[in-house]
């Protein structure tokens, strides 16, 4: 194929390209690949990005050498999370804090948090009214906001969870995604406006999280949670990670792993209570592990692995993964020059009808019938940054959806089809599910128990 030195087609209008992607990202990306094709151009008001759609297009960016690339739009971005943050981090000091903030996230170190999930899980559930209606989303965001504050800050003692819970809540209705992709709304307005509300509660997170790492550091007895772990890890000169650093990157976690759990996890509950047949398979293999499964055995499960897969390709938390390139890049045809942005489409490779049949409907069992390349399937991204947290929060979907089934009985409360909307810098479900707690379930023995019955 000869390559061309032009940018592949699409739309021109910054302003109006920019609005549709902040209103409707999954719905205009469709609509650009039904007008363009799997590989276009669009001009938004951060740059000009070449959108990609297809597999072969996705390998050529996870697979190329990292240092083609460097953070697109860090500047829009960066006050949420500080210059030390991973995602703005490039070249050698990227690959240097990767090893580093690693095992943390990853096997047995991540599961020794799994007691931690499921007693998370346990203790908002019990706030629960039988025959209330409820936004499910409104659970699992409360459980995974708690999980971060005891599993990876270690924050314990229910008056101290409160104070920072309440801090977390109020900086996330501050972040309002406005002002990330229209940066020149970035200002403050005589001392008010939502730029000066967010900096001030920003301001009040950092203080948090920088008093929390300095009372860890002092603290002469070890913990388990993340936090602890990034104060005790060393580089291989020896050197470890400065307050500022700790801080940012706790930051990014915060902003990377509150939402975004909460919002696959209200999916998932909406996709099982619409598909009968769907539940019922996977509560068949919850049962199967008897009243108050671990949550090891829980993780294990392979339906409920598939059913929190299927769930997020549906409803990938970000849209697309955006790059921009350092340096000159040959993709599907393309010579591309140094300074475009490049952003591999995972709502468009979840959705291909060669790769997924009936890509629109909820079917875990496709993910039991074939394993599908990281280049087909990129909830979270791809390559040298695909995300750090990707094993931990699947981990965690599967032990909050597991103890939350087994225990209790739960019906839709939607009476039509649940649409994405935008929640601060992600998308969730517009109504945040609605649901009804019906009560708790009988207890289920296990299938070792029937069989000796």
């Amino acid at each position: 194929m000869l390559s061309r030195d032009t940018l592949p087609p699409g739309p021109s209008n910054a302003l109006l390209q920019t609005f549709n992607y902040t209103r409707d990202p999954y719905g205009w990306l469709t609509r650009m690949r039904e007008t363009y094709g799997d590989v276009f151009t669009v001009r938004v008001v951060n740059g000009t990005v070449v959108v990609i759609g297809n597999p072969s297009g996705a390998q050529a960016i996870f697979g190329a050498d990292p240092d083609t690339f460097v953070p697109f739009a860090v500047d829009a971005v960066r006050p949420m999370m500080g210059p030390n943050s991973m995602l703005f981090l490039t070249g050698a000091r990227h690959r240097r804090e990767r090893k580093l903030l690693m095992p943390p996230f990853h096997g047995d170190r991540m599961r020794a948090y799994g007691e931690i999930i499921r007693d998370t899980a346990l203790d908002v559930a019990a706030r629960w009214t039988p025959g209330k209606t409820m936004a499910f989303q409104d659970t699992s965001q409360a459980i995974s906001l708690e999980v971060i504050i005891r599993a990876v800050f270690g924050i314990q003692g229910s008056a101290r969870v409160k104070t920072v819970r309440e801090q977390i809540i109020q900086f996330a209705k501050d972040s309002n995604p406005v002002l990330f992709f229209f940066p020149f709304l970035q200002r403050s307005f005589f001392g008010y406006g939502p730029w000066t509300r967010f900096q001030r509660t920003k301001d009040e997170i950092g203080a948090m999280l920088h008093a929390e790492i300095e009372t860890r550091r002092l603290s002469k007895e070890p913990g388990a949670d993340i936090l602890s772990l990034m104060l005790a890890a060393r580089h291989e000169d020896g050197s470890s990670m400065s307050s500022d650093e700790l801080h940012d990157e706790l930051l990014t976690l915060l902003f990377a792993g509150h939402e975004t759990t909460g919002i696959a996890l209200a999916w998932a509950i909406y996709w099982l209570l619409r598909n009968p047949d769907c539940m019922a398979r996977a509560m068949a293999e919850i049962d199967a592990l008897g009243a108050h499964p671990e949550p090891d055995a829980l993780a294990r499960l392979p339906y409920l692995d598939a059913v929190v897969h299927e769930t997020l390709r549906l409803h990938p938390i970000v849209p697309d993964v955006p790059r921009q390139l350092a340096r000159p890049l040959e993709v599907e045809g393309y010579r591309l020059p140094a300074g475009t942005g490049i952003a591999v489409a995972t709502t468009l490779l979840h959705t291909r009808p060669d790769i997924y049949p009936e890509p629109e409907r909820f079917r875990p069992e496709r993910f039991l019938e074939r394993k599908f390349s990281p280049f087909e399937y990129t909830p979270f991204g791809g390559g040298a940054r695909r995300c750090l947290g990707a094993a931990f929060a699947t981990y965690e979907m599967k032990i909050v959806l597991g103890t939350l089934l087994s225990r209790y009985r739960l019906v839709l409360a939607e009476k039509d089809e649940v649409k994405p909307s935008r929640r601060n810098i992600v998308l969730g479900p517009a109504t945040g599910v609605r649901v009804v707690f019906i009560g708790p379930r009988a207890p289920q023995p296990s299938a070792t128990s029937r069989a000796a019955a």
